[in-house]
């Protein structure tokens, strides 16, 4: 029997059950049977609602604009259906002034909140599941103290050939949330999120590679282990690879749910020395994996894509290989003359000098080497990321473009990572 927290948000009975409810909900809140509701009370609120959504839009799109991309306009429509809702309940209860019809009135408006939340997260699939939305951990935790070096290493590239399965080894791999201190870069960076594979526990321990991976924006570390599906992903690799699969580091890119810091070193914060200084520094110190930078690479989402280039281009000794899914083809705040004014003070030549489009242009990567997913239907993010393909390639890297079926959205990411995971583990030494 299917447990409730295992129930797909996504696909299934769940989703449309919600929708039919939302609309009987919807109906309660609109239709009672009073003259001077339907034609004064309800016009006048359902107007509320419309101007407040409106004026949201104006306000973060026009005036606020916290993201690069503005947010589809769908999302504001389902949110000024949940903005009626509320704004509907009392005028509701208090046409027919009994317990009765008060209880129902507010169940129809959680129904209708629900639905709602339901339809924008089939947007962008961030939560696949009622336990993913309700923060339901599927990940056994460690704690850093767990963490002892072990005195016997299994080393080889590719290492999959050298290693023996040990009995009793765990089916799954385990998390480990830990602070990296921002020694070099000063960032205010939250936790980040780790993945250790079965095979990190074991004893003799293989020198396991490492993947970087970071969110999009607006976004967190925790990202990836939920919409991501990062811990079914690399549990499932581990599984068929008798318990071996990269030691995934997910790290902070951004600061904040909501910042944007370009994944640059600027006045908005020293991000790239942080992602290449500080995390790999705190990684080799407290993780025993194979330090090589051979086997060491960076990718991301969105934003995280765009922030894989960024470190790929201007420290290609220290991330070699990358992963860029649905990355933009620059790093921005909305437009080039606001990215450059907020970050370098209206140098547009300090931009230009880390930008991964120039530097493509002016340099070349013989060593590099780097996977592009987008989606079909992203018709913002695909042009882009052809675009930054073609421009690796001519620059020497060794490099893939695959575009799957999708959209901007975690069902796409997280179909990009389990797509691209063979690949990445045959490039970082870990099989043949």
């Amino acid at each position: 029997m299917t447990r409730i927290t295992d129930l797909s948000l996504l696909t299934g009975w769940l989703p449309v059950a919600s929708t039919v409810l939302g609309i009987v909900g919807a109906v309660w809140l609109l239709l009672p049977r009073v003259r001077r509701y339907v034609t004064t009370i309800m016009p006048i609120v359902l107007l509320s609602a419309a101007v407040l959504t409106v004026a949201l839009y104006l306000f973060v799109e026009e005036v606020w604009r916290p993201f690069p991309d503005p947010i589809a306009v769908s999302v504001y429509v389902l949110i000024g259906i949940a903005v009626a809702a509320v704004l509907l309940v009392l005028p509701r209860i208090l046409v027919r002034r009994t317990v009765w019809t008060g209880l129902v009135t507010v169940l129809a408006a959680v129904v209708v909140l629900v639905a709602v939340g339901v339809r924008i997260n089939l947007e962008y699939a961030s939560y696949p599941t009622v336990g993913a939305a309700l923060g339901v951990e599927q990940v056994d935790r460690v704690e850093p103290g767990e963490l002892t070096r072990r005195e016997q290493v299994v080393s080889a590239r590719p290492l999959e050939p050298a290693w023996r399965k040990p009995g009793g080894l765990a089916r799954d791999g385990r998390m480990l949330t830990a602070s990296v201190p921002p020694t070099a870069s000063g960032f205010a960076a939250r936790e980040a999120q780790i993945y250790l594979p079965p095979a990190y526990f074991a004893d003799p321990r293989p020198l396991l590679p490492v993947l970087v991976l970071l969110a999009g924006e607006p976004g967190a570390p925790r990202d990836w282990f939920v919409g991501g599906q990062l811990a079914e992903t690399m549990d499932s690799f581990a599984r068929a690879h008798d318990g071996l699969a990269p030691v995934v580091v997910v790290a902070d890119g951004t600061g904040s749910q909501l910042a944007n810091p370009l994944c640059l070193d600027s006045e908005l914060g020293k991000v790239a020395t942080y992602l290449a200084v500080d995390v790999p520094a705190w990684t080799r110190a407290n993780l025993q994996i194979d330090p090589d930078p051979r086997s060491w690479a960076v990718g991301g989402l969105s934003y995280g894509g765009t922030c894989s280039l960024q470190l790929a281009t201007n420290y290609p000794e220290v991330y070699p290989t990358f992963l860029d899914i649905s990355g933009q083809d620059e790093p921005t705040l909305g437009d080039r003359q606001r990215t450059v004014d907020a970050a370098f003070g209206g140098d547009t030549e300090a931009l230009l000098r880390v930008n991964p489009l120039d530097l493509l242009k002016s340099r070349t990567y013989p060593d590099s080497a780097g996977a592009f997913v987008v989606g079909a239907e992203d018709e913002v993010y695909r042009p882009q990321v052809e675009r930054m393909y073609q421009a690796a390639k001519d620059a020497g890297m060794d490099v893939r473009l695959r575009i799957l079926p999708g959209g901007h959205n975690f069902a796409l990411w997280a179909s990009a990572l389990r797509d691209q995971l063979p690949w990445l583990a045959t490039r970082l030494g870990l099989t043949p």
